[in-house]
């Protein structure tokens, strides 16, 4: 929308609802997005309503400010009322009427459900289009349509230099330029060729093939020359261990292996050894580390040469066998978390069938999108929101967690991360729990922070910092104006309408952190905090869709609308699959419950993979077909469905212990109560069946606890800390406060605690790399600790 000075309905053109808007019409060319914003015309309400006080910033401001602040908005809702009641249309609605709109049904009547979308209650939805049924036909197709317009685009490197710190450490600074674009009809030509290339090295059909590599463009070409080659592609994290990469390429057999110079010397080079069937290297950088040295019988290629070879007369005139719906287009292997990682078989009807569904919950979505990569690729979040953007036209800007922002490891002092450079429209994240307490000259906000996983973690944080070193740098008039428009702000939101004058006024610097385009960013992996959710929503004016899938659904399961800002549930079923709850009658969930109906969540439609790789065991136990022949997931997740049809999760069945008194204590919901305690960064809790009562292994927020520590007159390193039984004393009255505040039952809250001194990374194998806690290791790391606090010891 176009700014005009002195045109109201400019300012106030509202934005029809979501459900009556359809995806326009594709003009040649780029423009940027410009959000349309709904006015706020409660004129009697605003001087009365507060919310949320825990997520609101603390006003230390005179009241008279207050009041002269209100009365201005009031004046301005006032004189925008008229024009906004003669533009609005007959059939638009605030987001809270739209909030309040029914989302999902039962199909059957039946509280259980199966719970479908209302716009897929006869049927559910498969494909984008009729007959792109695999991924090299929507690609294909998608390229037809753009041929001229960008696809992938990556920053040139202008410069590289190390950086002495005060401590005497030396990192490594770029300085980089802007992103360089490769067009749709180039991107395919890429394709073409390296997938010709792959069948000159005898990579076969149906032959798996494993890449290894970070998020790059170069990932995405060639998952593309796989999908097209139909070369079912074995995808591992790039942060995986050793054994855990063996595992993967030696049980998914394969011969060729794509990587990246990094990963070839400092991970894969020391495994060669232990995966005998391994013949082929193809790296995507361009040049090769001179000298390096492998095991006889392996061939190392770069990316370059592989395409050069494919691009042979005698290869190109080679005829493909193209790939079939039901053929496995990847082979996803999990993070781990109870184990050896599993290996998810996905097919292209799978993949398309996902994607379809996501697609649909954004609305206008277009060739004038622009999406940041940055999550790891071997995510299914990652990979189907990039299928997503490749097939409805949109551009992908890569970037990486050292160069995303402006304060990034890697970036020099002085010069542009990522996101300022290329102001995406699109974004994915991946919450994990971080703590941040801040303390401002006029204002204190300590916020349960959700940020992206593993080394990803600090967007969100760098962001939140980064608007309260933007405010510190405020004038005294600034910063009052921006504590009064926030929590103003929030008020409007829970009455389900936005605030176009203060969003243009206060919050439009704060919204250049990311680029300043922003519209739509997806949550998924985790749950997001209500107070994240609302920081989102107020400093960046942007709409946060929360979504629940796994792997084995190919990422898709349930995304809120965007227009529903409500905060603690994961929306509804998309329209490619639909939900069930089963009873769990040990854990006490039930259909019939009320007010909301509760239990397992299973899913199924086209999206419910094929199964894992290997494992017939595991297949048998998670995954069945009904007698319609729909392939349903049980996924091991409690969640319960609220009136307008949406879900919210609320346990995880695989956490539940029986202890000896015969009380069952889901170690999740333990888990995720006490993480709202400021004492705590992460915790496992933990329950032997033989014992009476929990313990738990805490990783304790480092400022919280020196805090606590100074008050109680304990001095000592941080090591020292951590073992002082004083100490660990105060942290459990602090943990058992909050359990016993969240109504958590006695025997529920942990009984004695470990403080843990060092963080859980992936690096120390206690947590997988969507940081989920491994508990069979976490169980091995900490035994002496356990029979410590079950009095073996």
């Amino acid at each position: 929308m176009t700014w005009k000075i002195g045109c109201l309905h400019s300012l106030f053109r509202k934005q029809a609802p979501l459900t009556h808007r359809r995806e326009s019409c594709r003009k040649p060319g780029r423009k940027e997005h410009h959000n349309t914003s709904f006015i706020f015309p409660s004129l009697f309400v605003c001087f009365f309503l507060f919310h949320s006080v825990s997520m609101r910033l603390k006003q230390d401001v005179s009241p008279v400010v207050v009041v002269i602040f209100r009365l201005v908005v009031w004046l301005y809702s006032l004189i925008s009322y008229l024009p906004y009641l003669m533009l609005r249309s007959s059939d638009s609605q605030s987001f809270s009427e739209c909030s309040r709109r029914v989302k999902a049904r039962s199909i059957s009547g039946h509280p259980s459900g199966p719970y479908r979308d209302v716009r897929a209650l006869r049927a559910l939805t498969t494909c984008i289009q009729p007959g792109m049924n695999t991924l090299d036909r929507v690609f294909e197709s998608s390229v037809c349509r753009n041929p001229h317009l960008d696809c992938l685009g990556t920053r040139e490197l202008l410069s590289e230099e190390d950086e002495t710190q005060e401590d005497g450490r030396v990192f490594k600074k770029v300085i980089l330029g802007e992103y360089r674009w490769m067009s749709y009809d180039q991107v395919y030509k890429e394709v073409r060729a390296f997938g010709s290339g792959l069948a000159a090295l005898e990579q076969k059909p149906l032959k798996n093939i494993a890449i290894f590599c970070e998020t790059r463009a170069e990932w995405i070409i060639a998952a593309q020359a796989c999908f097209m080659y139909n070369f079912p592609l074995v995808t591992l994290y790039s942060t995986l261990g050793g054994p855990a990469i063996a595992h993967g390429l030696n049980e998914a057999e394969v011969s060729h292996i794509i990587t990246s110079k990094e990963l070839l010397e400092t991970k894969l080079k020391n495994i060669l050894l232990e995966v005998p069937r391994l013949q082929h290297i193809i790296v995507v950088d361009d040049k090769l580390k001179s000298g390096s040295e492998y095991p006889r019988g392996i061939s190392v290629h770069s990316m370059a040469a592989v395409k050069r070879l494919g691009a042979h007369p005698e290869n190109v005139s080679r005829q493909r066998r193209p790939p079939c719906a039901s053929d496995v287009a990847v082979i996803m292997y999990t993070s781990g978390s109870t184990g050896v990682p599993k290996g998810v078989m996905i097919s292209h009807s799978n993949i398309i069938a996902g994607i379809t569904g996501v697609a649909e919950r954004i609305p206008n979505l277009g060739e004038d999108d622009t999406y940041i990569g940055y999550l790891p690729l071997a995510h299914v979040l990652e990979l189907s929101a990039e299928m997503v953007c490749l097939a409805h036209g949109c551009r992908i800007g890569y970037s990486s967690p050292q160069t995303l922002a402006d304060q990034s490891t890697k970036i020099k002092k002085g010069s542009k991360g990522d996101i300022s450079v290329l102001r995406p429209t699109l974004m994915a994240a991946v919450p994990v729990r971080l703590t941040l307490s801040l303390s401002l000259s006029l204002w204190d906000f300590e916020v349960e922070f959700h940020d992206v996983c593993g080394f990803y973690m600090h967007l969100f944080s760098l962001c939140l910092c980064n608007v309260m070193l933007k405010v510190e740098e405020m004038s005294v008039f600034q910063r009052t104006l921006f504590l009064l428009a926030y929590n103003y702000k929030m008020e409007q939101l829970a009455m389900g309408y936005s605030t176009p004058l203060c969003d243009r006024l206060v919050f439009r610097k704060v919204r250049a952190l990311l680029g300043g385009r922003l519209r739509v960013l997806l949550s998924g992996g985790a749950p997001l905090s209500a107070a994240t959710q609302r920081f989102m929503n107020i400093c960046f004016c942007c709409p946060v869709g929360q979504g629940y899938g796994l792997t084995e659904t190919c990422g898709a399961g349930t995304i809120s609308q965007l227009w529903d800002y409500s905060t603690g549930r994961v929306g509804a079923p998309l329209v490619c699959c639909e939900v069930q709850l089963k009873d769990w009658i040990e854990g006490g969930y039930r259909s019939t419950d009320r007010p909301c109906p509760r239990g397992e969540i299973l899913v199924g439609g086209p999206n419910v993979t094929m199964g894992y790789y290997k494992n017939k065991e595991k297949n048998t136990e998670d995954f069945f077909v009904d007698k319609k022949g729909q392939r349903w997931f049980c996924t091991g997740d409690i969640g319960e469905f609220h009136g307008d049809g949406c879900l919210k999760i609320i346990d995880r069945k695989k956490d539940l212990v029986k202890l000896q008194a015969g009380e069952y204590v889901s170690l999740g919901k333990v888990e995720a109560v006490l993480k709202n305690c400021a004492l705590v960064d992460n915790i496992c809790a933990y329950a032997n069946s033989e014992e009476s009562y929990v313990i738990g292994f805490v990783v304790p927020n480092q400022k919280q606890l020196l805090a606590l520590a100074k008050r109680k007159c304990v001095r000592g390193l941080w090591e020292e800390l951590c073992n002082n039984p004083v100490i660990e004393e105060e942290v459990l009255k602090v943990i058992t406060e909050t359990a016993l505040t969240a109504q958590l039952e006695r025997f529920e809250i942990p009984q004695k605690i470990r403080l843990s001194v060092e963080p859980w990374t992936p690096e120390t194998g206690l947590v997988t790399d969507a940081f989920k806690l491994k508990r069979k290791e976490l169980k091995t790391h900490y035994q002496n600790d356990i029979e410590r606090m079950y009095g073996a010891k």
